[in-house]
């Protein structure tokens, strides 16, 4: 399900199923890096899109949460944990974050296995059917990553 009203009545009357919330983390940034930047979030929009796709019914795709390149690491951590905090208290079981960008790799377990990193593919110049088969590939490598988590969160209950 997407943050769209439609789908959040859907959500709402069917909460107890969709127990995770993904969340891309797209970075922003003008100037020199300010393509890279776009070319990040077109990647993230498309394979999210397609994540939420294959999951329908069990996730909930939220906002990207965008963020200035130049912030400090340690504020970026802080406003993800308590972002992160506030969706578990909410009553949200798993919370997936999704990212390209390579800084975030440091807080790998600082994020408590909440955070995954897939390195970003530029498709500004792909063949459609080519760049389908991109994010096609892509999405199974999450999916298994997502299938894995979530199992291993039912060993642990």
């Amino acid at each position: 399900m997407k943050w769209l009203p439609k789908d959040l009545d859907m959500f709402l009357s069917s909460k107890e199923y969709v127990d995770t919330a993904l969340v891309p983390l797209t970075p922003l940034s003008f100037g020199t890096g300010i393509k890279q930047s776009a070319s990040s979030m077109e990647f993230m929009t498309i394979l999210t899109n397609e994540m939420e796709r294959q999951f329908k019914g069990r996730i909930l795709l939220l906002p990207a949460f965008t963020y200035l390149t130049d912030w400090d690491l340690s504020l970026k951590k802080e406003l993800v944990q308590d972002f992160k905090k506030r969706l578990l208290d909410e009553g949200v079981r798993h919370v997936f974050f999704l990212t390209s960008d390579a800084e975030w790799k440091s807080l790998e377990k600082e994020l408590e296995d909440s955070l995954m990193w897939t390195p970003s593919i530029p498709l500004e110049h792909m063949d459609d059917s080519y760049k389908k088969t991109v994010i096609e590939d892509q999405v199974k490598q999450i999916m298994a990553i997502f299938i894995q988590k979530w199992r291993g969160s039912i060993d642990k209950e």
